[in-house]
């Protein structure tokens, strides 16, 4: 069964930080550009960043750049994304996708900024 699990959101104060994670089962992620989005309330959502699949590049959402890292692990077929200087209008819902000849979603984390 083919999973992506996020998880690491959570509620944090302005400027604070938060790591989210996000492993995949049931299929080899590691042939797959993994990225994250999120979707904020009445919103769209959004790519925040995209990692290929050696992670040998990456690419940033012009609110991601300076403050989010994506990274990858391929040995624990899990991806990361470290959030820094956190700010209110980062609250959103977190989702992973991977894609290569299919296309997968992970149910997604809430993040809230607030104060």
């Amino acid at each position: 069964q083919v999973q992506l699990v996020e998880s690491g959101g959570g509620s944090v104060q302005p400027g604070g930080s938060l790591r989210l994670s996000c492993p995949a089962s049931g299929f080899c992620s590691s042939r797959y550009l993994m990225s994250w989005y999120r979707q904020a309330p009445g919103k769209e959502r959004e790519l925040m960043a995209a990692i290929t699949s050696a992670g040998s590049s990456t690419n940033y959402a012009d609110p991601a750049k300076g403050r989010f890292t994506i990274s990858r692990d391929n040995g624990k077929n899990t991806v990361y994304l470290q959030m820094n200087s956190l700010k209110p209008d980062d609250t959103a819902v977190y989702y992973c996708k991977a894609d290569w000849y299919s296309s997968y979603w992970g149910q997604g984390t809430q993040v809230t900024v607030s104060s």
